[in-house]
């Protein structure tokens, strides 16, 4: 990207609530139901129903927004959002328009090490739409089907201020919004379920300008490499319309993650495209002081308060803490561990390159893993008091990751106690150098990197159970009498 250009982006995500039902019908919120069957007619939108209020997805939100800094509004209103599509039924959204419950709020971003935050415009709550699926396989000819299941599942929508400046800034804000909203269990915010999704707001204009450029909108975002290929290409596609001459047209893009590239959809809407006008069917929304203060004294430690204290109370690299923190479970495995085993290096060492491996390749949450801290911390106390080698260590760890298992009987097992008697050792290090007097030759000869030669066929011979730290010992002892 030239340095002459400064980009402009903001970001609308939708987080679904983590409710039991819907935001105004009783109709279950469940992903993966057969189509079409988890509706009331609330959600189809059959003459003469009235919506209703949850309760729960009222205080899912509040939560979000005490989290997040907001101002809440003691008084907030629903609109009608009006545009036509197949998977709207009522022709219309609700939502909240000139008077959302919350308003103002940050969100904690950390990039190159450098830790600010992201001013938030508004938190406001509304419903979803429906979902086109569109199946060749069930025609054979291409046809579209409506789905209504999500129709009426409570969102609220986060609107940042213009303040991200760079792709990488926008996937940053993403990673720690949804961390945020995890950890308060407001939101799964599974992003392959639809659950978070993002649209991105983005314009350039020259370095050092203050009117924002033209905007364009890339629509319905589910991925976080999604968002940062999208828009850095979009930011250079802007780029290089401008420096060519041309002018920016303000639409809504998508991103075609195949070609690599964004494509137009259609022109950008005006909030008065959509015709708002207050909901007669709900009346306004009122939130106590009482129930503001509740919620918020029933708030969790959140990702950046907790990385803080990692780094200060347990001496924990930035680094270490930023990944450690970035997902619950994994941070409460960590805490427990180190309560277990209070060595909090190691235990970050452990959880950084063998747990999170593990998960990855497994495809599935930490907690659906037959391993707990209690399992990691007796593995720890054996490598600590040296009765396994750290190769073996590794070696129980994959199995208890696998199988389960408690560490001594793993290791008891299969026979990889370390072998750290003096005796044994010290017959068998004469053995290796006996078995190679021209590289022994050669060590005393003054070629001294050999010593890791022989600490290694030490190790070969003992299958990786021989304890290195008396190998060495005794390697130096023979191979430097005094």
């Amino acid at each position: 990207m030239s340095s002459s250009w400064e980009p402009v982006i903001g970001l609308e995500v939708h987080a679904q609530l983590r409710t039991e039902a819907k935001l105004f019908s009783a109709a279950p919120n469940s992903f993966g139901a057969a189509p079409n069957t988890q509706t009331t007619e609330i959600d189809l939108g059959m003459p003469g129903v009235l919506p209703v209020i949850n309760r729960q997805a009222v205080e899912l939100a509040l939560r979000a927004a005490l989290a997040l800094g907001c101002k809440i509004q003691p008084l907030s209103t629903f609109a009608r959002k009006h545009y036509f599509y197949p998977d709207l039924p009522k022709g219309y959204q609700i939502s909240q328009y000139d008077e959302p419950y919350s308003s103002g709020g940050k969100v904690p971003i950390s990039t190159n090490g450098e830790l600010r935050s992201i001013t938030l415009t508004r938190i406001h709550m509304e419903e979803d739409a429906g979902k086109l699926i569109h199946d060749d396989a069930i025609t054979g000819g291409g046809a579209s089907h409506v789905d209504l299941n999500r129709s009426g599942v409570p969102l609220i929508e986060i609107v940042s201020e213009p303040e991200i400046r760079s792709a990488q800034e926008a996937g940053a804000y993403l990673r720690s919004l949804r961390s945020i909203l995890r950890y308060l269990e407001v939101s799964d915010a599974d992003m392959e379920k639809g659950q978070f999704r993002c649209d991105a707001n983005i314009s350039v204009r020259r370095a050092g300008a203050t009117e924002l450029g033209t905007k364009v909108e890339l629509k319905n975002l589910n991925s976080f490499k999604f968002v940062e290929h999208a828009i850095a290409y979009e930011i250079e596609r802007q780029i290089e319309v401008l420096e060519e001459g041309g002018q920016l047209v303000q639409e809504t893009r998508l991103w075609d993650e195949k070609a690599g590239e964004t494509r137009p959809m259609r022109s950008k809407e005006h909030a008065h495209d959509y015709r708002y006008f207050p909901d007669p069917d709900l009346v306004p929304l009122r939130i106590e002081q009482e129930w503001v203060a509740a919620v918020r004294d029933q708030l969790p430690e959140l990702p950046h308060e907790k990385r803080g204290r990692y780094e200060q109370e347990l001496g924990l690299p930035a680094l270490d803490a930023q990944v450690l923190v970035e997902d619950r479970d994994v941070a409460a495995f960590f805490e427990e561990t180190v309560r277990l085993h209070p060595h909090p290096k190691t235990v970050s060492n452990w959880v950084m390159r063998s747990v999170l491996r593990v998960v990855s390749e497994s495809g599935r949450e930490l907690t659906d893993l037959p391993l707990t801290p209690q399992q990691l911390a007796a593995l720890l106390e054996l490598l600590e008091a040296r009765k396994v080698t750290a190769a073996s260590a590794r070696e129980i760890f994959q199995e208890m990751a696998v199988s389960g298992g408690q560490p001594q009987e793993i290791m008891h097992s299969r026979g990889l106690e370390a072998v750290a008697d003096s005796g044994e050792l010290e017959g068998l290090v004469r053995e290796v150098l006996e078995a190679n007097l021209g590289q022994l030759e050669k060590y005393r000869a003054g070629e001294e990197k050999l010593f890791n030669f022989f600490v290694g066929q030490v190790m070969r011979r003992t299958q990786g159970k021989a304890d290195p730290t008396l190998v060495r010992d005794l390697l130096t002892h023979l191979l430097n009498p005094k």
